[in-house]
């Protein structure tokens, strides 16, 4: 196998990077070439994606690594879920993406269920029911801004949107459309009847594309994009868009008795599966079938994850105490176990703001003990977590019918030793917690898939076993 380089690029809630990929028989190897901060903007009201900002960024590092690289086989890009940009008529963007943590979207699941029952819904779309889903900030934008939505003529999900800039080509990945709640889980085509209840037209979205695939991507980058960054006619191709689906397929695993935990801003937990999950039992789990690479479904569930306590952490540096992620974890290492748990899902904890009042509330309101240092209030969250994934591990066993053995988790949180040992405790499974960087390594493995280097998902995720820093955690006995 001859070694091909890609450009993986990578955004996440609160940093994205450009990474340089190369794929041979030898492995993934990854340079990070481009690290920057990301996070909501607030503006008269309304939190937003600082999105030309984080363009300028990404156009900086493809520069630097087309400098060095003249010969690059693809560039990925994959972003967090759900958010989207309008475009006009003229292939303008309307306005800037709102955050999905904007505050537009409540009473939104409510008003669009009594146009549609909740088990209709999910027979269709086979989505978790949030909050946050394009479906909701659709029909908030149709309620609050009818005009703009009236005038746009093509909706972009965030990796589609920067694909656009760089080759010209509106289209929608598979795997980031998926988390919408509005495409056909068994078609992976929009659905004509959750879109005829929210009144919007079909029109709106450009054709789909599936990663991995060969024949499907967003074509090569034109030159009005392409001379200042010397990337020039570079095929822009369909990764895992969204960057869980590309995590998942950098999981050095096979076979059907392992979990997997992309561990961040978020925790998603969950299991490949050939088909989606659509049974009763599902929905009243509100679990999640998402689109995966390589034709698979991730049947998982999202749980508020590190987003706690990074909110935590940026309360206390505004009091003057700024604490690093080691320094919280050994101050929760040394902290008393078991002072209370968490209802992770209440709403509250979705919005930012004052999170250590917000878990004291919740306490004080449950009757429970409330946490009063740094070091309890992060490991009140971590213990909260690993209990959480148990559950949901419990979930999935009976959904699937499998038994599972091991737990995957990818992603920064697989660097805390602490989380990883509360998870393999609580689950009772073996943890193997690496590589780090997943989500990058999956871009590049879908690819290598789509320009044929490599035959399959599988051949992927054995690439990067041969070069993954794995750690293993055991349960400890009761």
């Amino acid at each position: 196998m001859n070694e091909q380089r890609y450009i993986s690029i990578d955004l996440g809630a609160e940093s994205g990077r450009v990474m340089l990929a190369r794929v041979g028989e030898n492995g993934i190897f990854l340079e990070e070439i481009q690290r920057f901060a990301n996070g909501p903007v607030a503006a008269t009201g309304t939190l937003y994606w600082d999105i030309l900002r984080l363009w300028q960024e990404i156009q900086t590092g493809i520069g630097k690594i087309t400098a060095e690289n003249p010969v690059i086989a693809g560039i990925g890009i994959d972003t967090w879920g759900v958010d989207f940009g309008l475009l006009d008529g003229q292939g303008q963007l309307l306005a800037n993406p709102v955050h999905y943590r904007d505050s537009r979207t409540q009473g939104m699941v409510e008003k669009f269920f009594a146009q549609m029952p909740r088990e209709k819904v999910f027979a269709i779309s086979g989505i978790q029911t949030m909050e946050l889903n394009t479906l909701f900030q659709l029909v908030a934008l149709k309620q609050r801004n009818p005009a703009m939505l009236d005038h746009a003529k093509c909706l972009l999900f965030i990796p589609d949107l920067i694909a656009y800039w760089l080759t010209g080509r509106a289209a929608n990945e598979y795997t980031i459309a998926s988390t919408s709640q509005m495409l056909d889980a068994r078609t992976r085509q929009w659905s004509s009847d959750i879109l005829a209840a929210m009144g919007v037209s079909k029109a709106l979205f450009p054709p789909m594309l599936f990663p991995g695939c060969p024949d499907s991507n967003f074509g090569p980058v034109q030159n009005a994009a392409g001379q200042a960054i010397k990337a020039t006619g570079v095929p822009v191709l369909a990764a895992g868009s969204h960057d869980t689906a590309s995590a998942v397929a950098a999981v050095p695993a096979s076979g059907e008795d392992w979990l997997f935990l992309s561990s961040g801003t978020w925790s998603l937990l969950g299991v490949e599966v050939a088909t989606p999950v659509l049974t009763p039992a599902a929905i009243k789990y509100n679990v999640t079938n998402e689109g995966g690479v390589g034709g698979r479904i991730r049947l998982l569930k999202n749980i508020p994850g590190l987003w706690l306590l990074q909110e935590c952490r940026r309360a206390w540096a505004a009091e003057g105490k700024d604490f690093d992620y080691k320094t919280l974890v050994q101050l929760a290492r040394e902290a008393p176990a078991k002072l209370a748990r968490l209802d992770l899902d209440d709403p509250a904890f979705l919005v930012p703001g004052n999170m250590p009042g917000k878990i004291a509330a919740q306490c004080r309101q449950a009757g429970r003990k409330v946490p009063e240092t740094p070091g309890q209030f992060a490991r009140v969250i971590l213990e909260s977590l690993a209990e959480r994934y148990a559950q949901v591990a419990a979930m999935l066993a009976e959904l699937t019918g499998r038994k599972f053995r091991t737990l995957h988790i990818v992603g920064g949180g697989s660097q805390n030793e602490l989380l990883c040992q509360m998870a393999a405790d609580a689950t009772g499974l073996t943890v193997l917690a690496g590589p780090v960087e997943a989500t990058a390594l999956g871009n590049a493995v879908a690819q290598a898939m789509a320009t044929g280097q490599i035959a399959s998902l599988d051949e992927g995720r054995r690439l990067v076993a041969k070069t993954a820093e794995v750690r293993t955690y055991r349960p400890h006995c009761p």
